[in-house]
């Protein structure tokens, strides 16, 4: 193994930890540096260990296979990685208490530095969290790094466990804890516990893939409960065993005993945290379903006469049927029915009963709430922020609850609202289930349907303002199978026919390799007619940030996409539409070639708990307080503090402003100019654009197209090309998740 002593000039390549830079000799080294963000080397002068390699773009580099810092250790981590030290301060400190003396104080007596000129508080606090979390890394860096964990992957762990006593105990004690924290699936906790030196054939690793394997199955592909010979092929796949029937068997069998997993006589098998939960989602439904609290308008038809709204034969049954006492019931509208109309209907006839204030209407998203609170007139919040709200309670006070959006939400968020909703109150469930299913295990308002547990009324009579409003006749059209009158002249939806001429012919005289040219000529065409539409609204968006109408410009205009990758997918539409919104020259963060600049629309990527303020708690530099902030909350980045590495996102939907440190940036927030279809369940743009294209051939369906659509409430452009258009439209999702309810209610 050989030395090289150098000093950084410059890094030219950096993911996850590992980066190739060229040393002030010109010389190019490459290798993984955990201890810190890499971008903290440049200009230190370093020793290396390793050996001379040729890389394939960068040419001759100097592999390392252990880095050391050579200037005093001590000095360097706290003024290049530990937050509130500068240059002075770290020498002054070092000299006064000695490095030993100094680490000792940052260890154990940390208020002691308030003794020192120039640290407050607030400084204070920021040495405190940035040494604490520094020192935990670095020990369990030292004691991961051998089994192949990479930085980031350390980083998520570290902060997964921070809350936990002696962490690298624990995993020492069982490395398949690993396999709980968001990120990690089996295969990498797998590859840590073997060379941990746990057996192969271990009934800890049997059960541990069992456990893993079959939550992953419901959660990612919907499911709560999986069919047996299907995880144990999968778990075939994950041990590398054939024709281990017999060693499964008999740890299920463990599992089975302790409760821990549920098996159905049709050989289901479900994880014990879904059986419970749709267990008790059904009898509670049931229950509900058979209670009735007596008629409320003895005359209808009166009610009906001073009522504000001039309904519908269908939205009248509606009305009939909560006037008949019932303790639930489920309104089930398709796009530009009246649903909403409805939904408010059904609460001034309920408000006849109950006082306003014992009335709540909520949804998953913020924006979802925020619109069935405005469309209502009845107080409205989060799912969420109910749950946190009424945490210590046993039930929340109302005796009306209307839960709006109902396909978006699974089986375990569905179970914790119910629990908490008295049994003695209404509850009205509102969704459309010709959206998209929800992200995570279960899919209780479909299973609400098919098993009638309830008295169900469905909207399907459309009404149109005008012959030259077609976007929910075009949507409801797509949700039926059926090809629209898409190529019409509509106010509010609009076709750009961005075809290839003679595709079919070219594609039988082409060799790949020009037809993948082909292809991506073509994509260049629909993101040229996106950059149009996109520059003809600027002006108009720009005109709305001005005057800090936040949620107005979150939600004035969107592309909408299926997938990630490609020319058309959301990571490439981002960078393009980033320039057009926001063409700042300042870049903070940048992370895999992507720079967050101040004004950039974001979108939040992780549920997790984080540093969050009220708006005006914030104006007035109160401290933050833990608030669970979650998957698809899109917000604005308004405030970026250079000296703290820290960026401040404003959610306006919810209210909220939230910290972020600089190393959660590429695990936490991505850009929002372009969301995939997923993303923006519960959303409502004023102009929606999407592109369609065969390259998207694979996600095209009936849900995604109709769920794209209807998130458009004034304009909506498709443009690409009419066969794929017309080809999506005509493949119905048959896509049928397997529950544990369906279950329950085919015995």
């Amino acid at each position: 193994m050989q030395t090289l002593i150098g000093q950084i000039e410059h890094v030219l390549f950096e993911d996850d930890g590992f980066f190739i830079a060229v040393l002030k000799s010109k010389e190019k080294i490459s290798g993984t540096y955990y201890e810190s963000d890499v971008s903290h080397l440049k200009d230190a002068a370093i020793t290396l260990k390793g050996e001379y390699v040729e890389h394939p773009k960068y040419g001759k580099s100097f592999k390392f296979e252990s880095l050391h810092v050579n200037q005093n250790e001590l000095f360097f981590f706290l003024n290049r990685v530990i937050k509130g030290f500068s240059k002075k301060l770290t020498a002054d400190m070092i000299e006064k208490y000695g490095e030993a003396g100094l680490i000792h104080i940052l260890d154990n007596d940390i208020e002691k530095l308030l003794e020192n000129k120039g640290i407050k508080e607030k400084r204070l606090k920021s040495i405190q969290e940035s040494w604490k979390k520094f020192r935990s890394l670095r020990a369990l860096g030292e004691f991961l790094t051998p089994f192949g964990i990479t930085p980031t992957l350390l980083t998520t762990i570290a902060n997964a466990l921070k809350d936990v006593k002696e962490p690298q105990k624990k995993i020492k004690q069982n490395p398949y804890i690993l396999t709980s924290i968001n990120g990690i699936g089996f295969k990498k906790a797998d590859e840590i516990a073997l060379k941990m030196g746990v057996e192969l054939r271990s009934s800890r690793r049997v059960s541990a893939a069992m456990d893993s394997l079959l939550n992953q199955l419901c959660d990612q592909e919907g499911n709560s409960a999986v069919m047996k010979d299907t995880l144990f092929s999968k778990m075939d796949e994950a041990l590398e065993f054939y024709g281990e029937n017999e060693l499964y068997e008999s740890v299920l069998l463990e599992r089975l005993n302790e409760h821990s997993i549920k098996e159905f006589p049709s050989h289901l098998l479900a994880p014990d945290r879904l059986y419970e939960v749709e267990l008790f989602l059904f009898e509670n439904f049931t229950k509900r379903s058979k209670e009735n609290h007596g008629v409320i308008a003895k005359d209808l038809d009166a009610f009906l006469k001073d009522s504000e709204f001039l309904l519908g034969e269908q939205q009248r049954e509606a009305l009939e049927v909560i006037n008949s006492g019932v303790s639930l019931f489920c309104l089930v509208g398709y796009a530009g029915t009246g649903k909403s109309t409805t939904a408010k209907s059904i609460l001034n006839l309920l408000n006849r009963r109950y006082h306003e204030k014992e009335i709540i209407t909520c949804a998953l998203s913020g924006i979802a709430s925020q619109r069935i609170g405005e469309r209502s007139g009845y107080e409205s919040a989060t799912i969420q922020s109910l749950l946190v709200k009424y945490e210590e309670r046993d039930k929340m006070p109302y005796k009306v609850v209307l839960i709006d959006e109902a396909s978006m939400i699974n089986s375990m968020l569905f179970g914790r609202l119910m629990a908490k909703i008295d049994s003695s109150a209404v509850v009205i469930i509102v969704g459309d289930d010709a959206q998209l299913p929800p992200i995570g295990a279960g899919n209780v308002l479909a299973d609400i349907l098919s098993l009638k547990l309830t008295s169900i009324v469905k909207l399907t009579k459309i009404f149109r303002q005008s012959q030259e409003q077609a976007i929910a006749m075009i949507a409801n059209n797509i949700r039926e199978g059926i090809v629209p009158q898409y190529r019409g002249e509509y106010e509010d939806f609009h076709f750009i026919d961005v075809s290839i001429d003679n595709y079919y012919a070219l594609k039988n005289t082409l060799n790949a390799q020009e037809l993948a040219q082909l292809r991506e000529n073509h994509s260049q065409s629909i993101l040229a007619h996106i950059a149009t539409q996109t520059l003809e609204i600027i002006p108009e968006a720009r005109k709305l940030l001005k005057e800090k109408k936040i949620r107005e410009y979150l939600n004035f205009f969107q592309v909408i996409t299926p997938m990630r990758g490609g020319l058309l997918g959301v990571d490439n539409l981002n960078k393009i539409l980033q320039e057009y919104f926001n063409p700042s020259q300042e870049t903070y963060f940048e992370r895999n070639g992507v720079g967050y600049r101040l004004w950039d629309k974001v979108v939040h990527i992780k549920n997790e708990n984080m540093p969050s303020y009220s708006m005006e708690d914030f104006k007035e530099g109160l401290q933050a307080q833990e608030r669970r902030i979650f998957n698809g909350m899109i917000g604005l980045l308004f405030r970026v503090d250079s000296d703290e590495e820290q960026l401040y996102i404003f959610y306006p939907n919810e209210e909220v402003v939230v910290r972020y440190e600089k190393e959660q940036v590429r695990s936490h927030l991505s850009l929002s100019y372009a969301l995939t279809i997923h993303k923006v369940q519960g959303m409502e743009y004023d102009t929606v654009v999407i592109p369609m294209s065969f390259a998207h051939y694979i996600m095209h369906n009936t849900k995604l197209l109709y769920t794209a659509i209807t998130r458009a409430k004034k304009r909506c452009y498709i443009i690409g090309e009419p066969l794929a258009f017309e080809s999506a439209c005509k493949r119905l999702d048959a896509t049928k998740r397997v529950t544990v309810m369906q279950e329950l209610g085919n015995r």
